[in-house]
């Protein structure tokens, strides 16, 4: 069935036709077909390697083809750049924001922009069009004072000021409270009404059955589905994905651990080190042995610093942070290795791992002390190098061999040899930011399955993490962060996605208007 069948007399916009594109060793597309209608939205799904980032890049001029045609309005089209592309009426909200922190909304938008108008005017267009939207926007603050919402409020205000025919979104929810979520939604339901098609990328099934009309599933390069995903299942649409049966994670039988809590962080309170970084504002939880803490938050409220000082890299006073009972607050990362702690950032390639260095070498970089990989001040090479090799197999990283240069691998790849690393250590405290972020359905589900079996080991483990599927999923309690601050964690038994969504938002406590907010997004979502 086409997106023209599927949408009554709309006509077709946008047809690919036997797309293919090869790179050294792969194909990331073949034969790649599917037709997107004006004003439809239409998903466009696969696990990670799948070949949907380069399907868009096609799409919006950043890739050429090696075969095969596209047609828009059924005249021919093939982009030779995002220019030609932006031309033809295709605009593009990338995953990752392109903005610049120390400029204001406006500069950053007229930076996207052919001919841009002057200020003034700019600033009104930018206050018309996003109110016109449900998207209000304030043309005269610096980026680098926004929320991660705001921020991609900028970029897809950047998008509409093109009056697109085509807007395609790479994961545009990974950022958003859920009731973010719904204004985003309703925000593209207009844009549908009034004739815009919609190419919509993203891992949260939920949302696509929500919101898409219809859905082109990819599988290594190629489509091996075409369907209506509200007629479909979020489990349906994962099997589809990855060509076989998923088990959820089974969470093994609870143990009593005798003796002081594994992690205790009491009034946590530390500067950011990054320039337009969240501070950490008198933070306190405990994490008890074979206990998982779920904490949420959108991008920028303090994460990436939550991290830094439960790692010892960024550094409080000494009670600050206590280990079974020890305050190692002062205490680095290596100290804190020695005492069993793991930790996995968000950021893979710079932090997580040296994207110049191969996996063996990434491997030494943080096994060294857990695994005996240095001995009497020499790199016990074989040993390294098996280690490398054993988390390559035990999570499943698709890679050449283990002499390969972190930076070649793709994201997901990469992601899973970060965390088999750390979680291949014997790990008594694991803090985790973004866990699963960029891999594809089974090994998502075998990464919460080793975390859980890590605690059932007796770890004490922090999940850090935007999906909230996953931290209910995984998490004895939950907890959220906003503006550097956490909410009390509470019993994830019970909690709704509603209160979650204000306890992420900074309204912690505020049950009675849960249902309300509640209300609210169902009605928009």
């Amino acid at each position: 069935m086409t997106g023209v069948e599927q949408l009554g007399d709309r006509p077709e916009l946008l047809a690919v036709e036997g797309l293919t594109k090869a790179y050294p060793g792969v194909v990331a597309n073949s034969d790649v077909s599917f037709t997107v209608a004006e004003g439809e939205i239409h998903a466009l799904l696969g696990e990670n390697g799948a070949g949907k980032s380069t399907l868009v890049k096609t799409i919006y001029g950043l890739v050429r083809p090696d075969s095969g045609q596209m047609r828009m309005s059924g005249a021919p089209f093939a982009p030779a750049e995002p220019r030609a592309a932006r031309a033809a009426g295709v605009a593009m909200v990338f995953q990752h924001f392109s903005l610049f922190e120390a400029l204001t909304v406006a500069e950053n938008v007229a930076l996207g922009m052919e001919r841009p108008p002057p200020q003034r005017a700019l600033s009104a267009r930018i206050r018309d069009v996003s109110e016109a939207y449900g998207l209000p926007l304030d043309p005269a603050r610096l980026v680098g004072d926004l929320s991660a919402g705001e921020r991609q409020r900028v970029e897809i205000i950047r998008c509409l000021l093109q009056e697109p025919r085509l807007l395609i979104m790479d994961e545009p929810t990974s950022v958003l409270t859920p009731q973010e979520v719904g204004i985003l939604f309703a925000t593209l339901r207009k844009l549908s009404a009034e004739g815009t098609a919609i190419l919509y990328i993203s891992h949260k099934l939920e949302e696509i059955r929500a919101l898409c009309d219809s859905a082109t599933i990819l599988r290594r390069g190629k489509v091996v589905a075409t369907c209506t995903p509200r007629e479909k299942t979020a489990r349906d649409l994962a099997e589809l994905m990855v060509g076989e049966t998923l088990t959820p994670p089974a969470r093994p039988a609870p143990a009593e651990w005798e003796g002081p809590p594994a992690l205790e962080v009491s009034g946590l309170t530390v500067a950011s080190p990054m320039p337009f970084g969240t501070s950490l504002k008198g933070i306190g939880f405990t994490v008890k042995r074979g206990e998982v803490l779920g904490i949420a938050g959108v991008a920028g409220n303090g994460q990436d610093e939550l991290l830094l000082a439960l790692s010892g890299e960024l550094r409080s006073a000494p009670e600050m942070v206590r280990a079974a009972g020890h305050p190692v607050g002062q205490e680095g990362p290596n100290e804190r290795r020695r005492r069993g702690f793991v930790s996995a950032p968000e950021e893979r390639l710079g932090h997580a791992a040296a994207p110049a260095m191969s996996l063996v070498e990434n491997a030494l970089l943080s096994g060294a002390i857990r695994r005996g990989l240095v001995r009497r001040g020499f790199v016990d090479w074989r040993r390294t190098r098996a280690f490398a090799a054993e988390v390559v197999q035990d999570y499943d990283v698709r890679t050449p061999g283990t002499h390969v240069a972190a930076r070649a691998l793709s994201g997901g790849n990469l992601q899973k040899f970060v965390i088999g690393r750390e979680l291949s250590q014997q790990p008594a405290v694991i803090v985790v930011n973004q866990p699963t972020w960029g891999v594809d359905a089974a090994a998502a589900a075998a990464i919460r399955q080793v975390l859980l079996d890590r605690a059932a080991e007796g770890a004490a483990v922090v999940v850090i993490s935007q999906d909230l599927d996953e931290l209910l999923e995984i998490a004895d309690r939950f907890a959220a962060l906003n503006e550097g601050r956490l909410s009390a964690p509470r019993p994830v038994q019970g909690l709704t996605v509603e209160e979650i969504g204000l306890m992420m938002g900074g309204a912690h406590g505020m049950h009675a208007a849960a249902g309300d907010a509640g209300e609210h997004l169902h009605a928009q979502a």
